[in-house]
């Protein structure tokens, strides 16, 4: 915000004094100093080029570069045609682009001023704080605790009805399996509001040379431009998140190559549970949302090409004797009974459909599953024994082998509220668990062919209790019963109950 101190005001003739501001030394305004004072400049509060502004070409989204030295320092926009310039002194691009296209009005991206070009003085008038806030809106406490509760639709500067946190996310080009993991989290009301504040986290301490925090700075930002309520457009592009996601993963997930979004899902949660300074032993506000726990049995089976009398002297051995562990886990994974390949009379292969109940099986207990490594087989079985406010499921219909990726199409049959999972505890966790019914809050989808197809998600917008349905920059309301038509990918399921969310593995 500007920060501008009024020392003296003898009469309305009489210049105002502020201190000085070291934010550019430079190229700082031209004025007179005086007993470590500068005086304000009588341009400052009436620059005749206000009107000249074009708020329709205003896009803070994008990487704050310089468009013609590609410099990230003292970076300005102009406010006339939203092109970005570095500098403000002479034959600075800034400059030269104000006297060439006689474009007056310029702000500084980091000290968030307004000077008038080429004149090169500040600009102070309040009507300019929706610009300001646009490039970096800020939230109170008390907004933040009352964004459940109401579901007033507001009118972006272009016109445009939307909610805030229901907005479409550009697809700059082969991005929409990273866009549809960060809507579902930003619909999360926990995760959400612990980002929509920075200082939550901004005084979190990386090692030296540690870029990884920057996920989170960027994933603030977005997260505050997504539930914005000022916007002057009714989408945000997530252009400066993904490039942080290019450079924090080594590439491992690129803006124009798709991705898997469970992959994705899976190096985000547990990068940003790093980055917030959280370990296996740390909590953070990832764990305190997501993190639950199980007990695994493991088995050991003997080689199938042994004969029946090694494999049973093997099983008496202590080697293949059942051992039980714990693990903490971010999200579940369900897997899906082999699709049949069977048609019906008119040549049509019919879709399979499974109960939720049915894959929830896996974590009963008693249904044992092989597992399958290079060298060694085991049996296991898993039992949750702790449940967490927000449940993730992954629903794992793609199978990976050497030479292609084959999708399974059955759809999953679940309700949307009220999913019980006692059954799932062990006997002690049943006991302590007091609540253990869950609401679905976000659903990801997969349509299409498994490298081909396209993503999309369903969200519960907690002020209005009605569903949404989001795919890029479309947003378009849904009806509940739809959703459990769809390829179910990745779910996130409330705890009812759970207004705030209270070694890493990630999932089984």
């Amino acid at each position: 915000m500007l920060a501008w101190l009024t020392v003296t005001m003898v009469s309305l003739k009489r210049e105002r004094e502020v201190e000085v501001d070291d934010d550019d030394n430079e190229d700082r305004v031209p004025a007179k100093i005086g007993r470590g004072r500068v005086i304000e400049d009588r341009r400052s509060r009436h620059c005749p080029y206000l009107d000249t502004i074009n708020r329709s070409v205003l896009d803070f989204d994008f990487e704050k570069l310089c468009s013609i030295s590609l410099s990230h320092i003292n970076v300005y926009a102009c406010l006339i045609c939203g092109k970005y310039f570095q500098g403000r002194g002479l034959k600075s691009h800034a400059y030269t682009h104000s006297v060439q296209f006689t474009h007056h009005v310029f702000l500084n991206l980091h000290t968030l001023k307004f000077y008038c070009l080429p004149d090169n003085y500040e600009i102070i008038d309040s009507s300019l704080e929706d610009i300001t806030y646009v490039l970096k809106p800020t939230f109170a406490k008390q907004h933040i605790a009352g964004l459940d509760k109401q579901g007033k639709l507001y009118r972006a500067y272009d016109g445009t009805t939307y909610l805030p946190g229901i907005v479409g996310l550009n697809n700059i080009k082969a991005n929409d399996y990273a866009n549809v993991v960060l809507q579902a989290f930003s619909n999360v009301p926990p995760l959400r509001n612990y980002f929509l504040e920075e200082e939550n986290y901004r005084g979190i301490r990386r090692p030296p040379g540690d870029i990884m925090f920057l996920l989170v700075q960027r994933f603030g930002e977005l997260m505050r431009k997504l539930w914005n309520p000022r916007n002057f457009k009714a989408h945000v592009s997530p252009h400066e998140m993904l490039q942080a996601v290019v450079l924090c993963s080594k590439k491992n997930f690129q803006i124009t190559k798709q991705g898997d979004a469970v992959d994705f899902m899976t190096w985000f949660l547990n990068a940003l549970h790093g980055a917030l300074g959280g370990t296996k032993k740390r909590s953070s506000i990832i764990a305190k949302a997501f993190q639950g726990s199980m007990r695994i049995f493991s088995k050991k089976l003997p080689h199938p090409d042994l004969t029946p009398e090694e494999k049973e002297a093997l099983l008496v051995t202590e080697e293949y004797q059942e051992q039980m562990s714990e693990s903490t886990f971010l999200f579940l994974t369900l897997d899906l009974p082999t699709a049949p390949l069977y048609k019906d009379e008119k040549e049509q292969l019919i879709i399979p459909q499974v109960p939720l109940f049915n894959i929830l099986g896996k974590f009963n207990g008693n249904t044992e599953k092989e597992y399958k490594t290079y060298k060694e087989n085991f049996l296991k079985r898993f039992q949750l024994t702790k449940l967490p406010p927000y449940l993730v499921f992954c629903i794992k219909r793609f199978t990976k082998n050497n030479f292609f990726v084959e999708k399974n199409p059955t759809i999953v049959n679940f309700p949307i509220t009220n999913v019980d999972l006692r059954e799932y505890l062990t006997e002690e966790a049943q006991v302590t668990e007091k609540n253990t019914t869950y609401d679905l809050v976000a659903n990801v989808v997969h349509d299409g062919k498994p490298t081909e197809g396209a993503y999309r998600i369903h969200v519960l917008h907690h002020g209005t209790g009605k569903w949404y349905e989001m795919q890029d920059l479309q947003v378009t309301d849904i009806l509940p019963q739809m959703i459990t038509l769809s390829e179910a990918y990745i779910q996130i399921w409330k705890r009812q109950g759970s207004d705030n969310g209270t070694n890493h593995h990630t999932g089984v």
